[in-house]
């Protein structure tokens, strides 16, 4: 599958601008990557009342949570994606995002990226993936791309994405979906990219793609400059 250009009109048309003036709020995404002849990657198709960006499939992610900051692991990032993310960011900014991506689809899949653990009892958005006996492996997290949403839409992110292959799952298998995404499922890559996407889901499906034949390619950041989208790549 060829990368291709980043939409800019179609990522206008997705979130239509609003007008007023948000920051972006840090969120992370996971994309789960499944076989080599025929790669496969996990989707959600996010329910048709969500206010922003409904009905439309894209990766298990979500905002950052306080909770993210002190949750425990077991592995830390690995080198390269530290020193990908510590070009943007402090280091305990970094890890809770790659701890929100874990998290996130764990809540929206039922999948645990983690190793086995003694069963704990902890407060808050953490607790039913500890009860469950884990802690994650931030070991396995490629840093792949970062988005951030143009001005003046409904929500904005500021959106890293992260990618590990299917054998970081406990129990790939056990799909449990909590109800913000209607239909979860493994797709070959080519068929992804004709469903009702939003264009950087799209845009990022290339660069999986790409990345997955070149693990050192260089990270693309979308975001909007002066009315304009724009596509860096960093190394």
């Amino acid at each position: 599958m060829t990368p291709q250009p980043f939409d800019a009109a179609q990522d206008l048309a997705d979130a239509p601008r609003i007008g007023g003036a948000q920051r972006p709020k840090d969120a992370a995404t996971l994309i789960l990557t499944r076989g080599s002849d025929q790669p496969e990657v996990l989707m959600g198709r996010r329910a048709p009342g969500h206010v922003f960006m409904a009905s439309k499939w894209v990766f298990p992610g979500g905002r950052i949570d306080r909770s993210d900051f002190a949750a425990a692991s077991i592995a830390d990032l690995s080198a390269d994606a530290a020193r990908r993310l510590a070009a943007e960011l402090p280091a305990r900014r970094a890890r809770a995002l790659a701890l929100t991506a874990v998290r996130e689809t764990f809540e929206e899949t039922g999948l645990i990226l983690g190793r086995p653990a003694p069963s704990a009892s902890v407060a808050g958005p953490w607790r039913e993936y500890r009860q469950a006996g884990a802690l994650p492996d931030l070991s396995v997290l490629s840093y792949v791309a970062r988005a951030i949403t143009p001005p003046g839409r409904t929500r904005r992110f500021d959106a890293r994405f992260f990618m590990a292959p299917v054998e970081a799952l406990r129990d790939p298998d056990r799909i449990e979906g909590s109800g913000e995404l209607d239909e979860i499922a493994w797709l070959p890559l080519d068929e992804a990219q004709g469903l009702d996407l939003p264009a950087i889901t799209r845009f990022v499906l290339g660069e999986v793609a790409e990345r997955l034949r070149r693990p050192d390619r260089p990270l693309p950041f979308v975001r909007m400059v002066r009315g304009r989208h724009v596509v860096e790549h960093r190394d």
